[in-house]
């Protein structure tokens, strides 16, 4: 018996997509922000055992970059069809599988009169996606951003490249969210390239820093470009390659409402100044910085700025101060110890490790060997890529009588 002509519609959407029904189960989740749907629901789906809700239907139209109304309709019919059990059995399927639904194939008033005619029809018009739909894409690509902070780099890979996926599907029929979404998908693309360099896949990384700097030119979005040299700086080859990335990224980032971002590629500029041995120009960079971050509002510029809390910006005068050795590193050790109370938040496990490689740094060995066993249980149960990082750093500078701390921090960098 063929299937029904709206559970082939769902199975040719996912196809024309290029994804597998798990893949599929995926990417409706990351539209949804929830694991709702399984492979098995998709397939219910594609035999006509089951229709989507509305809501979900609403999910299964951003994954897949298509107007929801078509949808809607199409889904309506299927349901008056099953109450009659009319399964439309004299469809021809071969027919109906030998079509594109999408990429705008001309498509005749006769054949509009199917289902799958209409919704190809609709697409060869022009339609556009809708403004939730739109928002759904860009709030989320926002929200990875924060959760990046808290997940590992391995479970949050397959989410952001899902959230990838689903945006680049919908961009062929943005229409007037065009440059918002390009935005967006710049932003998760360049959260897919550090999930990727922390997975030690570095020219997968490369490639999504690129595809981010390009959607940076496409939507004339300077920032962009600065969010993909700020993370691409951490693999640079060389101290002076690193530089010389910051300074342009701190160059994109001028300009009003982009105060975070500046905070961050001058806090990043100084670090590697720090490290590089030039002592003036890492403080110059780590006050303008700090400047710079006092002035910003947190909440309504760039979604990737978030994860630039107090707490980070801590981090990076820890660093600086602990490179330098400066006398700065005391007082701002307290202040950020302080700042982070007695329940650790989850940006707190960068300060910890910033701290404890400053102290060693900086002479204090029993106070930095107490922190790092302190970042250690905490990079554990608040994994994030920037633990790992601080890590290798931190088991570098322990003493040869904290071998066993060394040896498991270096584990749990690699």
């Amino acid at each position: 018996m063929p299937a029904d002509p709206f559970a082939e519609l769902l199975r040719q959407l996912r196809r024309n997509a290029d994804r597998s029904q798990d893949e599929q189960a995926d990417a409706i989740n990351t539209a949804s922000g929830r694991a709702t749907v399984t492979r098995r629901e998709v397939s219910r789906y594609e035999n006509g055992e089951n229709v989507p809700t509305n809501h979900t239907l609403g999910h299964i139209a951003v994954a897949c970059g298509v107007p929801l109304e078509p949808l809607l309709r199409e889904a309506k019919a299927a349901r008056v069809r099953r109450r009659k059990k009319d399964d439309a059995e004299g469809e021809d399927l071969d027919d109906v599988k030998r079509r594109t639904l999408l990429g705008g194939a001309v498509v005749g008033a006769a054949a509009a009169a199917e289902p799958w005619g209409r919704l190809a029809y609709a697409l060869s018009k022009g339609a556009r996606i809708a403004p939730e739909s739109a928002s759904v894409l860009i709030d989320h690509a926002a929200g990875l951003h924060v959760d990046e902070l808290s997940e590992s780099a391995r479970s949050l890979q397959n989410r952001v490249e899902s959230h990838l996926d689903a945006i680049t599907a919908a961009l062929p029929r943005a229409g007037a969210h065009e440059r918002a979404l390009t935005i967006a998908a710049g932003e998760t693309a360049a959260l897919a390239g550090w999930v990727a360099w922390d997975l030690g896949e570095h020219d997968k990384a490369a490639a999504y820093y690129q595809v981010t700097s390009e959607c940076a030119k496409e939507a004339g979005h300077p920032p962009l470009r600065a969010l993909a040299l700020g993370y691409a700086s951490y693999g640079a080859a060389t101290p002076g390659k690193a530089l010389e990335m910051l300074s342009q990224a701190a160059q994109d980032v001028r300009g009003h409402g982009n105060a975070t971002a500046a905070a961050w590629a001058l806090g990043r500029y100084a670090e590697e100044a720090a490290q590089s041995g030039d002592d003036a120009g890492a403080l110059r960079a780590l006050e303008q910085a700090r400047f710079a971050y006092d002035f910003a509002n947190h909440t309504s510029e760039q979604a990737w700025v978030r994860f630039l809390t107090p707490y980070r910006m801590d981090s990076l005068a820890l660093s600086v101060y602990g490179e330098l050795k400066r006398q700065e590193l005391t007082v701002t050790a307290d202040s950020a110890v302080e700042r982070l109370g007695k329940e650790l938040p989850d940006s707190g496990v960068v300060v910890l490790g910033d701290l404890a490689s400053a102290l060693l740094r900086g002479g204090d060995v029993d106070r930095g060997v107490y922190v790092a066993r302190q970042f250690a249980a905490a990079a554990e149960s608040k994994p994030n890529t920037m633990g790992r990082q601080r890590a290798q750093s931190i088991a570098a500078w322990l003493p040869d009588t904290e071998r066993d701390l060394a040896g498991h921090l270096l584990a749990f960098a690699s």
